[in-house]
């Protein structure tokens, strides 16, 4: 069974670490949260997280403190969230052991495929099973193999793991460019119509007349992996 990710807020904003908060329980992460950079710290060594949101100006402690008393014995992925977005403060978090950057104010569906990034660069074990099932249909990323209708289906990688990431966040819609971002790399420069095509050729193999699943257009915004709940 999929091991359920622990991720620590350090937030000074209680409207931004509230909606992280419930982000990140939607998307299945266990979620423990502070208003200050020193209880944070407390906390991250009291129950140690997979992940830690840090925020830069708070009271008591900032964030680059934190970070800072984090790396000296620790390798937990950190993301830095502020609103500074000079580039001396993104690469002083960098140098500080960062792992990525977000810049408020942010989409928190963006958050949310950045810690799935992050995560997969930096512990993999964590979704080591790495199989999705839902009625007439099993993913298994491990084997790069899709079974649609008892029938195996032969996908790419790239429209494996963008089928998989849809899936693993049933009914939770992306942006093209957070597609991007998850699947092909944050430095990939391509055209965000890369999404479509591959989205395209993922339903033309599995087909759109499922009564359970589907991969849905949200028209103007992405896609979503639309499952019925009933």
């Amino acid at each position: 069974m999929k091991k359920q990710v622990k991720v620590l807020v350090i937030e000074d904003d209680p409207y931004i670490c509230d909606l992280i908060t419930l982000y990140a329980k939607k998307s299945g992460y266990i979620v423990s949260s502070s208003n200050d950079g020193m209880k944070g710290l407390e906390m991250f060594y009291d129950n140690p997280p997979d992940l830690v949101i840090l925020d830069i100006m708070m009271p008591k402690m900032d964030g680059w403190e934190v970070c800072s008393e984090i790396r000296r014995f620790d390798k937990t992925p950190i993301i830095m969230l502020t609103g500074k977005g000079k580039s001396y403060d993104k690469l002083k978090g960098f140098d500080l052991g960062t792992d990525d950057y977000l810049v408020k104010p942010f989409d928190p569906n963006e958050l949310m495929a950045r810690i799935q990034a992050v995560l997969r660069r930096t512990n993999p074990t964590l979704d080591a099973d790495k199989i999705i099932e839902f009625p007439l249909l099993k993913i298994d990323l491990k084997q790069y193999k899709v079974t649609c209708e008892k029938q195996e289906i032969v996908l790419p990688p790239k429209e494996m793991e963008l089928l998989y990431f849809l899936a693993s966040h049933p009914n939770q819609v992306f942006t093209r460019q957070q597609l991007l971002d998850q699947i092909w790399g944050l430095d990939f420069d391509g055209d965000p119509r890369t999404v479509d095509v591959h989205i395209k050729r993922i339903r033309e193999k599995l087909g759109d007349s499922n009564p359970y699943w589907m991969v849905k257009t949200i028209r103007g915004v992405g896609y979503k992996f639309e499952v019925d709940n009933q």
